[in-house]
């Protein structure tokens, strides 16, 4: 008997929208975890470990913003230009003098505005997402080139150490603080996600937009919200970039497109709309950065770590039309016609 209540709670459990997706995927960072620590001893030493969480927890980011746009079926291109403008707009600020708390606060009502721009071009004016992001996209890493006069900055200096502690250097309870920032905002966005009223329309605008509004939500609203997030997350990581190298540079976010989609998309967030849990991005960046590191240790060159995750993002598409062709429809009910003057 109690065999049977376990299988039906298993059941029940994978019968949950897109856990079976995370399963899966949790299953293959496993397996890859395995693979590459036979093929070195360093890879679960203390000092790859930590570095690599640290590599990770920027594409989690990153991923997460991608992610909520995904599951409205939209995408983001600007995501990658808004780090780069995000890493270019706080050093310059710290470089003449603007206080770091000031310069980041200022960085990131700059970059809530290219969110709000986003949603407001996909949503009020109707503009196709990837021609609307595309155009953003190229906007901001315009104005990350010329908010130094088309220079790289200086070094931001002894007086924004503080700055660079907190977002990447610095140590909390045993852990980097760039670790924690990404759990931190994985936590406050899976319950937005996950247990809101936003979240549930959210994926109600994903699933079938135009039920959606028929249900009464307001769909210009919630995609301006996904969009927001999404450059709020870009901006987090540009920050983060910025506190790595202690200046702006700007080709930063450079290709970050591309990380983001891959860590949402092998984490199981249906590019489709509608479907996916945001936990499954923290596998997907997590196999993203076990792989970069796992192959760097194997001697792979960088050309050959592209091909692999390429393809593995495509893969992880590949399956999730293959999933959503094969999932069977509900049959819609029969209602009867009503004749007029069949009552007396």
């Amino acid at each position: 008997m109690e065999t049977k209540d376990r299988q039906n709670a298993w059941k029940r459990f994978m019968s949950i929208r897109g856990v079976g997706q995370v399963v899966t995927v949790t299953a293959g960072l496993i397996v890859l975890c395995i693979v590459f620590s036979m093929l070195s001893s360093s890879f679960y030493s203390e000092r790859n470990v930590g570095n690599l969480l640290r590599q990770i927890a920027p594409i989690l980011i990153i991923g997460i913003g991608q992610a909520y746009v995904l599951i409205t079926g939209n995408i983001d291109l600007s995501i990658g230009s808004v780090v780069g403008m995000s890493c270019m707009i706080s050093a310059t600020l710290m470089t003449k003098g603007v206080a770091p708390f000031a310069a980041t606060m200022i960085t990131i009502l700059i970059c809530l505005g290219v969110g709000v721009l986003n949603g407001t071009l996909v949503a009020k004016c109707k503009v196709p997402p990837f021609i609307a992001t595309l155009g953003t996209m190229t906007i901001a890493r315009g104005v990350a080139q010329i908010v130094n006069n088309n220079y790289n900055t200086d070094a931001i200096g002894d007086s924004a150490q503080g700055f660079r502690n907190l977002f990447y250097y610095g140590k909390t309870l045993g852990l980097y603080n760039t670790i924690w920032i990404a759990v931190i905002l994985f936590l406050a966005f899976d319950f937005l996600l996950g247990k809101t009223r936003t979240g549930r329309h959210i994926y109600a605008i994903g699933s079938n937009m135009e039920a959606a509004k028929l249900s009464g939500v307001n769909s210009v609203n919630t995609t301006v919200i996904v969009y927001v997030v999404s450059a709020f997350c870009a901006c987090v990581v540009g920050l983060i970039t910025c506190a790595i190298a202690g200046m702006g540079t700007m080709d930063a976010g450079n290709m970050y497109e591309m990380y983001a989609v891959a860590a949402a998309a092998i984490g199981g967030i249906s590019t489709f709309g509608g479907e996916g849990l945001l936990v499954g991005t923290v596998v997907g960046a997590s196999i993203w950065g076990v792989l970069q590191n796992g192959l760097q240790f194997a001697g792979a060159p960088v050309a050959i770590r592209n091909i692999v995750i390429g393809t593995i993002v495509v893969i992880s598409v590949l399956l999730d039309v293959v999933i959503r062709k094969n999932k069977p429809r509900k049959k819609a009910k029969r209602v009867l016609p009503v004749q007029v003057g069949s009552a007396k």
